[in-house]
């Protein structure tokens, strides 16, 4: 039995869940998500409550199954709460600045790095060294969180760059001064 694919998915006031087609529409006071389904799945709306059967036992319908519910609770999870990643800027001289629907990156490049929003994706810097990714879409979030992060990957000596705010960095020991082997 899948644990997570049996589990139900309890529907929020205001959050419309439609299953047509094969895609799973959630709408909520922060937008609309949709999301393709396989048929060997079924989706059934219950009242304000969204379950999920298989048509039979093998292993690739029962991940699929933990797939498309996990799926749909974040969907409904995204246009009510919505989803962000706190990203912070490590390094001497090294600050962020926002500018209209951009972001102008200062990490130690001898040109200041540009990076716009996309759709449904929306940009804060409440500091000058700290980035915050908000959107309601759970994929489109991350991905953009690391496309940024991936501008300055921390490196392991001093942890200059851009890092997750809860990512620990491993730091390594440096060259031992003096020793001559």
């Amino acid at each position: 039995m899948s644990r997570i694919g049996n589990e139900i998915i309890h529907i929020p006031a205001g959050v419309t869940v439609d299953v047509s087609n094969n895609v799973i529409t959630v709408k909520g006071p922060k937008g609309t998500l949709s999301q393709e389904y396989d048929p060997i799945i079924t989706p059934a709306v219950e009242g304000n409550v969204v379950k999920f059967t298989r048509a039979d036992d093998l292993g690739p319908t029962k991940a699929k199954h933990g797939l498309y519910r996990a799926l749909t609770a974040n969907m409904v999870n995204g246009v009510t709460e919505g989803y962000q990643k706190n990203l912070i800027i490590n390094g001497v001289g090294y600050k962020v600045a926002k500018q209209g629907n951009k972001i102008v990156l200062n990490v130690g490049f001898s040109h200041p790095v540009e990076v716009v929003e996309t759709e449904g994706i929306s940009l804060e810097c409440p500091s000058a060294n700290e980035i915050v990714v908000k959107g309601i879409s759970k994929e489109k979030v991350g991905q953009f969180a690391a496309m940024v992060r991936s501008i300055r990957e921390p490196e392991p000596y001093h942890g200059y760059g851009i890092r997750y705010s809860d990512e620990v960095i491993e730091r390594k020991v440096g060259k031992a001064a003096g020793s001559k082997g």
